[in-house]
Order: structure tokens, then C-alpha cells, then sequence
């Protein structure tokens, strides 16, 4: 058998319109973020590529919550408080998946 090689010529474009459609060829990571000051603990689960910074990941994920993002921190589900200064990927791969979100004027109060 004989293979051959087709080559397509493309415009940009159309390129673009392909990597929208393929997700753009970047790998993506997984969350499962929990509010923990709602007692019913609704959680949302967010798919963002893993280059993204962290502090967009917060700030999404607070706004989805209607809670202030600049005020909130992220925690893991054994409490060790999240760097928000680093990649979505790098904090995949040290905490894992499941996360939690907690507003801080929240913190201390009766």
C-alpha cells in the first residue's frame, strides 16, 4: 500500500476557527469547587486550560457564587490554604481536583 501525504493550504482564519472548535489544542484541567459558608455546600465544577492563572480560576469561581472575589481564598478539603500566583495545571497537580471556596468576611464571625 501507498500512502500519501495531502497538504491543504488554509487561511488564518480558518485555522483560528479550527482551534476554537478543537479547543484550541491546550490541555485542561478539572475543579470541583465547593462553597463552604452555604450549609447546603453547592459546588460548581469549572474546566479552564491549564496555562490559565489562578486568580482567574478565583475570581470566576466567586463570581459564579455571588460572593466578592477579592475578599475570597481557596482552600483544599484538608485546609491548606492555595497560592493563587501560579498556573491552573500547577495547582491541579499539587492539590487535585476538589477545592473549596471560602469567603473571607466570613472567617471568625458568629
Amino acid at each position: 500500500k501507498q500512502w500519501y501525504q495531502r497538504r491543504v493550504a488554509i487561511t488564518a482564519g480558518e485555522y483560528k476557527s479550527y482551534l476554537r472548535m478543537s479547543g484550541g489544542g491546550a490541555a485542561k484541567v478539572t475543579f470541583k469547587i465547593t462553597l463552604t459558608s452555604d450549609p447546603k455546600l453547592p459546588f460548581k465544577v469549572l474546566s479552564v486550560p491549564e496555562g490559565t492563572p489562578f486568580t482567574a480560576v478565583l475570581k470566576f469561581a466567586a463570581e459564579e457564587f455571588k460572593v466578592p472575589p477579592a475578599t475570597s481564598a481557596i482552600i483544599t478539603n484538608d485546609g491548606v490554604g492555595i497560592n493563587p500566583q501560579q498556573s491552573a495545571g500547577n495547582v491541579f497537580l499539587k492539590h487535585g481536583r476538589e477545592l473549596r471556596l471560602i469567603p473571607r468576611d466570613r472567617v471568625g464571625q458568629w
